[in-house]
């Protein structure tokens, strides 16, 4: 896999997409690409009953796109699901880095988000950080996960720290 990819994990409600919508901005002024791939274990529709590409695909097509000059969205029937570094090096070959909404089961880099008050504990601790391949921790607690820590404010500091370890 060439394309780099950071997961950012943590339980239900800890808070990732909150501090996920604040790294983005972060590393775009930094001048980096960001692409994201957001994973649901559940499944999901994007396409609303009635719509063209809804109608398209009811009708029998197994890849189903949308185009506009803006924007360009795939709706494909999928026999297994994609491993994370294809969909990054399929789907994000102009960005320079892929930040994910889950995958925490996966061995990509990954940063977690915890708060003490969603949660007693931590995915994530001092014991397993480097097998679960943790880059880095963002709370408001003064849990020690034996890798750098931020803030829920700090998607400043996040950001110039994946910048540092991208090497850019």
């Amino acid at each position: 896999m060439s394309k780099p990819v950071v997961c950012i994990v943590g339980k239900k409600k800890s808070g990732k997409t909150t501090f996920i919508e604040k790294l983005i901005p972060a590393l775009r002024a930094r001048g980096i690409r960001v692409g994201t791939v957001k994973h649901d274990t559940h499944g999901f529709e994007v396409d609303r009953e009635g719509k063209d590409t809804w109608r398209h695909r009811e009708a029998g097509a197994q890849t189903v796109v949308i185009s506009s000059p803006q924007r360009l969205a795939v709706i494909k029937e999928m026999e297994r699901e994609m491993e994370l570094g294809e969909i990054a090096d399929t789907f994000f070959a102009d960005r320079d880095l892929v930040l994910t909404e889950g995958y925490f089961r996966s061995s990509m880099p990954k940063v977690e988000v915890f708060r003490p008050e969603a949660h007693a504990q931590p995915l994530c601790g001092p014991d397993d950080a480097w097998e679960r391949n943790l880059l880095a921790f963002v709370t408001d607690s003064a849990v020690d996960p034996g890798v750098p820590v931020f803030g829920l404010e700090d998607a400043d500091g996040l950001a110039a720290f994946i910048e540092d370890w991208l090497g850019l």
